[in-house]
């Protein structure tokens, strides 16, 4: 008797351990797809302004210095379209951003050489929407229902805070609804920072923004409807097995 329900204990167990391992891979995919599109997109915006930039540079001589730069711009492109493709989860997605971001610098630097300006400062991207490329200020700035804080910005969103204009933000899908890629859930974190890890505006800003916005309770409800979902399977799966081992005995006794 006692070695019965043990036995269906211990097969309940693997039973809900096992379920809660497929939905935990099933929520994690689903995570993945939409940021690694994001990825995407931005790989395919780098090429693109590399090719504006080779416009640009077409039938001009580059001195060592330029031509490094450019070099670098071109390997990053590679080598972020070859991140991308070995994309497995969210986490992965934080290197194809490094690679990006250290992209579009060696081109301002190019850009900057070509018109015998000095090299830019390196900062942070645009917060709005890295795409944008290399902030020139940090403004004050509050998102809905937040306090108000310093971000990076581009020259034209910089320009559209200032004078009181809704910035030109990036949003992402979650549902169906449209929101800014900072509250795009705990998966748009490794996006986010790695494009603003390296100037620490990650410990000041994304932490409490995304973590403490939409994101965060969104992550919160998540980890708690799975553990709801895995109590209830286990539970479920303990009653089913006594109630077979039960009905066992009972056909024995029939006997």
């Amino acid at each position: 008797m006692i070695l019965l329900v043990l036995a269906a204990v211990v097969v309940a167990l693997v039973v809900s351990n096992r379920r809660g391992k497929e939905r935990e891979l099933a929520r994690r995919q689903a995570e993945l797809e939409p940021v690694k599109k994001l990825a995407f997109e931005d790989i395919t915006a780098l090429g693109e302004e590399l090719q504006s930039l080779d416009l640009d540079l077409a039938g001009r001589e580059l001195d060592p210095g330029a031509n490094a730069d450019y070099q670098r711009a071109l390997d990053a492109y590679e080598s972020a379209k070859t991140a991308g493709e070995r994309i497995a989860q969210p986490d992965d997605i934080r290197h194809v951003t490094e690679i990006l971001e250290d992209g579009r610098y060696a081109m301002a630097c190019v850009r900057a050489r070509v018109a015998g300006e000095p090299l830019p400062t390196r900062r942070a991207p645009c917060f709005f929407d890295p795409r944008h490329g290399l902030s020139v200020a940090d403004v004050s700035w509050a998102p809905a229902g937040g306090a108000p804080r310093d971000v990076p910005a581009c020259a034209l969103d910089a320009e559209r805070v200032r004078a009181g204009a809704e910035p030109d933000v990036r949003q992402v899908m979650v549902g169906a609804q449209r929101v800014p890629y900072w509250q795009g859930g705990r998966a748009y974190q490794p996006y986010a920072a790695g494009y603003f890890g390296r100037t620490g505006v990650m410990d000041m800003m994304f932490m409490g923004m995304m973590f403490g916005g939409l994101g965060g309770f969104d992550a919160l409800g998540d980890g708690i409807g799975a553990l709801g979902d895995g109590i209830g399977d286990g539970i479920g799966a303990v009653g089913d097995g006594v109630g077979d081992m039960f009905g066992d005995i009972g056909d024995m006794f029939d006997f």
